[in-house]
């Protein structure tokens, strides 16, 4: 288990370094470039010469990308140019993340607290009502775009109803203690119970829409791996048996039924973490997604290089903790892996 520990994170190494590579020449090869973000549209040519000169740009992509990385492994990946001006990318991204990290938590955790025991439900049910419901719900979340479903949300429960906040992570006036960047976790720490709920209720109705598509996965994925499982002989024969229906439930069906699953869920909380770019819009939610919405429209190189690299390798971190979680699951693989 330790070996292939290591050497999934040696892939994730070799992967994130790859991505570098490609990612830093491809918003090297962008129309406009770091110049005309810094000086804008009307600067002059001597001016535009001058600054590519001072930024190195002159230079061959290669030796541009070696300076890059030289600068990255001390933690510097350059000055924001458009997300928040004069803030160091790094700084950018500490604010932010936090806050897209909290959403997709909230998100993720709606999508197993409700896809999974639909999905076994379901498929405990086949055919029936709540089958057939359950399927066009879950198909229904899943053909309706996401930023469609947060526009809908808002303009509801949020403008006509007044029930959840429009827009932001905290309501202005509230002075609350920030320990960690979690609003919700700094108002529980803190004791500001005011602050805690009010950031919780700004968190619901994006996490609802991020949500949407996650829990049709998982559900479906669910209710498929649920049946093959009820189909297996030894199920039957754990019947047989005289074995009551909760340890049959928890010994043999859930537990045999989890690996496609969990699969699902790493891929989708990786997901969430890299693509709620049209929910954090919509909400005006000051996430990554709204940080890198806002980085392409403005140009802001540094802070879409840094993000877009950590997004790949939490994504990858994610996939790593889920084949290790294998292990936990299925006794069999534990014996596998102690074999070789």
């Amino acid at each position: 288990m330790l070996r292939y520990t290591v050497r999934r994170l040696l892939q994730l190494v070799i992967v994130v370094g790859v991505l570098s590579l490609l990612l830093f020449a491809w918003l090297r090869s962008l129309p406009g470039g770091p110049v005309s973000a810094l000086l804008g549209e009307r600067a002059t040519e001597a001016t535009r010469v001058r600054l590519t000169e001072e930024l190195g740009l002159d230079q061959p992509i290669f030796v541009q990308y070696w300076k890059f990385v030289a600068r990255a492994a001390s933690g510097d990946f350059g000055v924001s140019t458009g997300v928040q001006p004069g803030r160091t990318a790094t700084e950018v991204f500490l604010q932010r993340f936090p806050a897209t990290l909290e959403l997709s938590i909230l998100a993720i955790i709606l999508a197993i607290a409700i896809g999974i025991p639909l999905g076994y439900l379901a498929a405990r049910r086949r055919g029936g009502l709540l089958d057939n419901l359950s399927i066009v719900g879950s198909l229904v979340g899943v053909a309706v775009p996401v930023f469609f479903l947060a526009f809908v949300l808002k303009q509801v429960l949020a403008v006509d109803l007044g029930w959840f906040p429009t827009a932001g992570r905290q309501t202005g006036g509230i002075d609350a203690t920030r320990v960690t960047g979690f609003f919700v976790l700094d108002g529980l720490l803190t004791q500001e119970w005011d602050a805690a709920w009010d950031a919780l209720r700004h968190l619901i109705l994006p996490a609802i829409a991020l949500s949407s598509i996650p829990f049709s996965v998982i559900f479906r994925i669910t209710r498929a791996s649920v049946l093959d499982v009820l189909d297996e002989d030894f199920i039957r024969t754990a019947e047989s048996k005289g074995l009551t229906t909760p340890v049959i439930r928890r010994r043999h069906v859930l537990r045999n039924a989890m690996l496609p699953v969990v699969t699902t869920i790493g891929l989708q909380t990786g997901a969430l973490l890299a693509g709620a770019v049209l929910t954090e819009k919509v909400f005006a939610f000051p996430g990554i997604g709204q940080a890198l919405a806002l980085g392409f429209e403005r140009r802001d190189y540094p802070v879409l290089l840094l993000l877009i690299l950590c997004a790949a390798g939490v994504f990858v971190l994610i996939n790593l903790l889920v084949d290790l979680s294998y292990a936990l699951i299925d006794p069999r693989i534990r014996t596998a892996g102690g074999a070789r």
